[in-house]
Order: structure tokens, then sequence, then C-alpha cells
């Protein structure tokens, strides 16, 4: 038997200067913005909701294509 070691997951503060937004369930957000607990993306990642996304934001390609790939209904 093997064990593997898994990275773990980026949070908001990388140093990457491409701002994105993440799709997460929606019973989080608001938990997440009132009481600063972390939230996990569709992609994985892990932070806090610290602002809401604009029309035109751009988002996760990892996200998007994952919640696509939902059927219609079966997320939240």
């Amino acid at each position: 038997m093997t064990t593997q070691t898994l990275d773990a997951p980026k949070t908001a503060d990388s140093d990457s200067d491409e701002q994105v937004f993440h799709y997460v369930r929606k019973n989080k957000v608001a938990e997440s913005a009132v009481l600063g607990t972390m939230v996990e993306a569709l992609c994985g990642e892990v932070f806090p909701v610290t602002r809401a996304a604009k029309p035109g934001s751009p988002v996760c390609p990892q996200c998007k294509e994952i919640y696509e790939s939902i059927p219609a209904g079966g997320g939240s």
C-alpha cells in the first residue's frame, strides 16, 4: 500500500496578478462574507469571500468547466 501527499489548494492571497472569480456554493457565500469563514470553489481553491463578481468579471476556467458539466438543477 502506498500513500500520496497532495498539494494544498491555492488561496486567494496567491501572488498571481490576474484576479479571477470562482464558483462556490450559494449557501456558503453569505456565511463567509459575514463570519470570514473559508469557502471551497469548484476547482478546489480555498479562500474567504471578500467581494462579489461584477458582470463581465473573469471567471476561473476550471470552475467554469466544472459548473457547465453539472446537470441543470444539480448544484446550489
